[in-house]
This record gives structure tokens, C-alpha cells and sequence, in this order.
């Protein structure tokens, strides 16, 4: 019995070179195992594999490129996407033009529509039932947050990690809980920041740091 061929992953992350997109050299394990490292071979806007039109023969920044190349390159092609600002990579589903953690068209569970904010030791900032701790740009939570947001929320959690692996170094108390004011502070400016942008539709809990 013939199976289908697995689909074939390249990378959307321009590095300063003629071409941002990058192929898996051939292996023998899948490709969707594959990390970010293993994207060696620079493959060029013109290569007879790709087969692609003129609209995008010229590399244009941002995601909209590669939402384009996804819906050309179709189903038989994985199309990651490398967010440079939030140092993050996505999979850009080429039948919805959603961003996801994983190769899935329509990924579950529900989007959230309770959300808790909470500084946590090396976990992400918000959390939902059904999610646990989760990325503020977690493309299965569709929050459509703005880039602003994202990184304030990302800055906001890397903060309180280093917050506490300084405590844990130094054991200054007074210096500790200064710095969890301040972060008090500025989560609280952030969940208000957050409710706002997500609408009526969601609600927002913020517990502050722990």
C-alpha cells in the first residue's frame, strides 16, 4: 500500500541574504521533527521547485509573504514562519492563513475567553482553562494582540524571572520586593492594556506576581 509523501518544510527568515527562505537539506528523519538549526540550505527565490510567480519572486518583510508562499506552495509544503521581534517560529496554515504552534489546519482546544494574568517562575504570563500558561501570541488562543502588547507581556514574565534567579543569588529581601512592586505596577498597566485590546468578549483576571 502507497502512503502520500510527507510534505516538504521551508523556512521564512531573511538573514541579510538574496533569499529568506530556507530548505532541510534531505534526511532520513521527518522533516516535521526538524528544528530551527536544521533550515541550512538556502534555497533561491527563482529555484524550479518552489515554482514561484512573479508576485513573489521579490521578498517582501513581514507575514504577509509568507501567508502568500503558503497558499502557492499548498498542501504539499510546511511553511515556517520566524517572528525576528518576538523570537518565536509558526507554522502558516495555507487553507486559513492561521498561525500555529504546531502543522495543523484548525488546532483545539477553543480559543479562551476567561484569562488570568500571573507572573509566574518560568511559566508564560497568561493562563485559561484548557490552556494552562500560554504565549500572549499563541496562535491557538487567537488573542490578535498587537505587537506592543506581545512584547510588553513577554519583557513583563522575562522581568520576573530575573527578578527571582537574582533573589535566589543574592537573598535581598528589601531588593526583592522592590522589584516585585514595580512589576505589580506595570502588570497591572498591562492587564488594563489587555482587556482593553481583547474587548467585551473576554475577561481579564490579574493576580500579580508570585
Amino acid at each position: 500500500m502507497s502512503h502520500a509523501p510527507e510534505p516538504r518544510h521551508v523556512l521564512v527568515r531573511p538573514q541579510g541574504g538574496p533569499s529568506p527562505l530556507y530548505l532541510i537539506p534531505y534526511a532520513e528523519q521527518s522533516e516535521a521533527l526538524a528544528d530551527l538549526d536544521d533550515f541550512t540550505y538556502l534555497v533561491p527565490l527563482d529555484d524550479p521547485e518552489l515554482a514561484l510567480p512573479e508576485a513573489l519572486s521579490e521578498y517582501r518583510p513581514g507575514l504577509e509573504y509568507a501567508r502568500a508562499l503558503a497558499k502557492h506552495l499548498g498542501a504539499a509544503w510546511v511553511v515556517r514562519y520566524w517572528d525576528e521581534r518576538h523570537g518565536t517560529t509558526k507554522f502558516v496554515c495555507w487553507g486559513c492563513d492561521g498561525l500555529h504552534w504546531a502543522a495543523e489546519l484548525h488546532p483545539v482546544p477553543p480559543h479562551p475567553v476567561r484569562i488570568t494574568m500571573l507572573a509566574e517562575f518560568k511559566w508564560y504570563p497568561l493562563r485559561a482553562e484548557g490552556f494552562g500558561d500560554f504565549a500572549p501570541d499563541d496562535p491557538t488562543a487567537a488573542l490578535g494582540l498587537s505587537d506592543d502588547l506581545v512584547a510588553g507581556l513577554y519583557r513583563w514574565a522575562a522581568d520576573f524571572d530575573a527578578a527571582m534567579n537574582d533573589y535566589v543569588s543574592a537573598r535581598d529581601e528589601d531588593e526583592f520586593d522592590a522589584r516585585k512592586r514595580e512589576l505589580e505596577r506595570v502588570g497591572e498597566s498591562l492587564a488594563e492594556r489587555l482587556a482593553a485590546e481583547l474587548g467585551p468578549g473576554r475577561t481579564v483576571n490579574y493576580l500579580g506576581v508570585v
